[in-house]
């Protein structure tokens, strides 16, 4: 592993600890003057990120669609951000008294996104005067062609990354730093906002809880668990959404908490990240999804407290699989490596791995090789194929220019997912791996870890400790600072009941 650092404070240094943080933010190219004290999410409007027309559109629609008392069918992702973008999408417009349902495509069974089963069976189910999209559509060109066709009109909310032709939708509100429940969360405020007055005095005052307190709490686990950079308003949705979490009413999180054993625990992106949103994230990976809506939805404690149980054992059982697939997948890894070098894209395939734990299988590989890797699976007649990608590497952008082989492909820089025919696998395996041989040099191939700053230990203070904090919350687009020091080893000491624990005494 290298070890970089972006600047060095020398021992004679007189900087403050408040000028230290300030020159870390300068080094990472942050100048934004709100980024201390972010602007409240409830003060920033999706018109004012650019879309004026398309709320103008949206709104004349949606007044005609609630006169006519026609129904509205809110078409979701399955994973966390798109479960917790639809349930504040569906819920906003029930409250305010349209006819509205929610849809979540079964993962097997009709994949992500749009799909011409899924149109059909929201067609035959709820013959929809419009189709709004969560978390998906900017990639679903020909699945809005045919939706057209059945003359459903669909607005999308989306995040992805843009293919080259975008749909020719009805209305397309497409904010790629946002998350899909963070353009959920300003689309439905804009609604609100518009819709309110038409609503009781009960609906209005629950609906105004709810976007300064529960759909923040929501969209700050999509935006957290979809990684998405913490700057501009995604900063502004986690760090409100987090100090919204103790005085969030709806029962469906409360369990998720209880049943996680965090109910004690100051929420952080740390507890969503790996125990909050895997567990909703297990649902749509295993069984589908619709449960992980209605367990953030239900207004009856007792459903609540079945569904978040039920998540709890699905999580624990995606674990397991997890576990047992990671092992086969070491094991393919290795034979890679005795029969030749191991190449710098691993792609591997198994049949019979569940393809809602293929992600996880890649970023484990990935994690240990430190180098692109593809895993694929059957699915249906086809195969599906999820991707994860080291920085240097844009993985969306890599399938895409092998798009003749795939049926489709999309996600973003480092995460990406695809359909293929079985007959295209060998060919499109031979083609991926020579390409990205050419493409990744070795020094791509090394892991690099970049400090903020190299600085003397006497400087590591309390106080310098305290003015870090104030940059919370950490995560992806704001890590937590990382210093790096030079010292000599003076003692050592083990601790512990089995001297499991080391203890270093160093100096400058």
């Amino acid at each position: 592993m290298d070890i970089t650092f972006l600047s060095e404070l020398k021992s004679d240094n007189k900087l403050t600890p408040a000028e230290i943080v300030e020159m870390i933010l300068k080094k990472r190219g942050i100048k934004d003057e709100e980024f201390m004290t972010p602007v409240h999410p409830l003060k920033i409007n999706i018109e004012e990120m650019g879309f004026k027309k398309e709320v103008k559109k949206t709104l004349l629609l949606l007044e005609k669609i609630k006169k006519e008392g026609r129904t509205i069918v809110v078409y979701t992702d399955y994973d966390a951000d798109g479960i917790t973008g639809g349930s504040i999408v569906w819920e906003t417009l029930h409250l305010l008294g349209f006819h509205v349902m929610p849809y979540v495509p079964h993962r097997k069974l009709e994949g992500y996104g749009f799909s011409e089963k899924g149109i059909n069976a929201v067609k035959k189910q709820f013959d929809p005067a419009l189709i709004i999209s969560v978390d998906h559509g900017i990639s679903a060109r020909e699945k809005i062609v045919y939706a057209t066709s059945l003359h459903i009109p669909i607005i999308i909310t989306d995040h992805h990354l843009k293919p080259e032709k975008i749909p020719d939708a009805e209305v397309i509100f497409h904010i790629p730093e946002l998350s899909g429940s963070g353009v959920g969360y300003f689309f439905a405020k804009m609604i609100y906002e518009f819709f309110q007055k038409d609503t009781t005095s009960e609906k209005k005052e629950l609906l105004k809880h709810n976007f300064s307190n529960d759909y923040l709490a929501l969209a700050s686990i999509g935006t957290v668990a979809d990684l998405v950079p913490l700057l501009g308003p995604s900063r502004s949705i986690v760090k409100y959404g987090l100090e919204a979490f103790p005085h969030a009413r709806r029962h469906g999180l409360k369990c998720i908490i209880e049943e996680a054993g965090i109910k004690d625990k100051k929420i952080t992106p740390y507890e969503i990240g790996f125990i909050i949103a895997p567990r909703i994230n297990a649902v749509g990976r295993l069984e589908h999804a619709i449960d992980a809506l209605r367990l953030l939805c239900t207004t009856n404690g007792t459903k609540a407290k079945e569904l978040a149980s039920k998540v709890g054992a699905t999580n624990r059982e995606r674990q397991d699989m997890v576990k047992t697939s990671v092992a086969e997948a070491r094991q393919m890894v290795e034979k890679m490596k005795k029969k030749d070098n191991l190449p710098k894209l691993i792609i591997l395939r198994h049949d019979e791995w569940h393809e809602g734990i293929i992600g996880l299988i890649a970023s484990k590989i990935l994690e240990e090789h430190y180098r692109p890797v593809i895993v694929m699976t059957k699915s249906d007649g086809f195969l599906k194929g999820s991707a994860r990608s080291i920085v240097s590497f844009h993985m969306t952008d890599f399938l895409r220019s092998l798009k003749k082989y795939l049926i489709d492909a999309g996600g973003h820089a480092q995460a990406a997912g695809f359909t293929i025919y079985k007959e295209q696998v060998e060919e499109f395996t031979e083609k991926a791996v020579k390409k990205a041989e050419r493409m990744i040099s070795q020094k791509d191939l090394i892991k690099t870890l970049q400090a903020d700053m190299k600085m003397p230990m006497f400087k590591a203070t309390l106080t310098l400790a305290e003015k870090i904090e104030e940059l919370q919350p950490f995560g992806m687009g704001n890590p937590q600072p990382i210093f790096y020091s030079e010292a000599e080893v003076v003692g050592t000491k083990l601790f512990g009941k089995k001297s499991e624990y080391l203890k270093i005494f160093v100096k400058d």
